[in-house]
């Protein structure tokens, strides 16, 4: 089956998924003389000369690099980069790089410039150069020796703060997916050095924020000791529950007694009368009761419950349910 070129191309250019920002095939921002030569190629060819259909060559904007002396650049030709030199978040003076210091090298891992906005030439067909931005470019993986990775990426405080003059790994993109086929591990404080020859003296932990918005972050809670404490909180309250219980069958028998009671009438009409030996002695057991079941009983439940309060609730308790650095919000 002979297939027309046209027809593949149109049906590619129909079948891929689109956005409400971007066109799949957008050649804005395109050099005249390239673009010219696309549009003037012959009506046979025209169709995929250029348009890198099975991955062959595309023509596309890309905008020109500003190389730095001491970088070197690595380039493909749909706008994706490999650059080593050192720390720049930016233009040629930013960063430590900038500034002249030492052990402050840099691979920096780019692919998209200037993102959706890409351009290679301005509205009078001059090119435009552009530095790294790490707000705009579509994805990059950021390694440095030395660097303000934080505020690099204009990333919010946390509890974990803002790492200054330290070695660092950012990864930037529009989906960041880290997949293991058997287990993923995220761990702080492995060395008692840093990067600088500074002692790493606190714990820091580990922050999942949504929305660069730390303004209600809260610690992890600890899902074994929580289990542990709501099977104890219960407990109590079915302890609480047969003190009551206890409670109200002494008074019930109590009560019973005195209903069931008689009076034997001596002396003159309209004396009093004599106590009642059956509700006396109903209510000396009852009264003993009420002291030892019930009583005394709930000074020890108030123990055990402010017990609890402190080994769950306290920060400084045993099985404290919160986690004591790692934070989400």
């Amino acid at each position: 089956m002979i297939i027309n070129p046209i027809d593949l191309l149109k049906f590619l250019q129909w079948s891929r998924p689109t956005t409400t920002k971007k066109k799949a095939i957008d050649l804005t921002g395109l050099e005249k003389n390239k673009a010219n030569t696309l549009n003037s190629s012959k009506a046979h060819t025209k169709a995929l000369i250029g348009k890198g259909i099975a991955n062959s060559i595309l023509i596309e904007p890309i905008p020109t690099f500003i190389k730095a002396e001491c970088e070197h650049v690595i380039s493909g030709n749909n706008n994706s980069w490999i650059v080593l030199g050192r720390d720049r978040p930016g233009g040629r003076l930013t960063g430590f790089g900038g500034r002249g210091d030492t052990q402050a090298g840099m691979i920096d891992i780019v692919v998209g410039r200037m993102g959706y906005q890409v351009r290679e030439v301005d509205e009078n067909n001059q090119p435009i150069y552009v530095n790294p931005n790490f707000e705009t470019d579509a994805s990059r993986i950021y390694i440095s020796q030395k660097t303000n990775i934080d505020s690099n990426f204009g990333l919010v405080n946390g509890k974990v703060g803002n790492a200054k003059s330290r070695s660092a790994i950012g990864i930037k993109a529009d989906g960041v997916r880290i997949v293991a086929r058997e287990g993923i591990k995220l761990i702080t404080k492995t060395d008692r050095i840093n990067s600088q020859g500074g002692e790493v003296v606190a714990v820091n932990g580990i922050d999942l924020i949504a929305g660069n918005d730390d303004s209600d972050l809260q610690p992890f809670v600890k899902g074994k000791n929580v289990v542990e404490l709501f099977n104890r909180v219960l407990k109590r309250v079915e302890d609480l529950t047969g003190l009551v219980e206890t409670l109200l069958l002494a008074q019930d028998n109590y009560n019973t007694v005195l209903t069931a009671h008689t009076h034997i009438q001596t002396g003159a009409p309209g004396a009093p009368t004599a106590p009642s030996i059956e509700g006396a002695a109903g209510g000396i057991v009852s009264v003993l009761q009420h002291l030892f079941q019930n009583v005394l009983s709930f000074p020890i439940h108030r123990l055990n419950i402010e017990s609890m309060k402190f080994q769950y609730l306290s920060p400084i308790g045993g099985k404290y349910i919160n986690s004591r650095h790692n934070n989400v919000n």
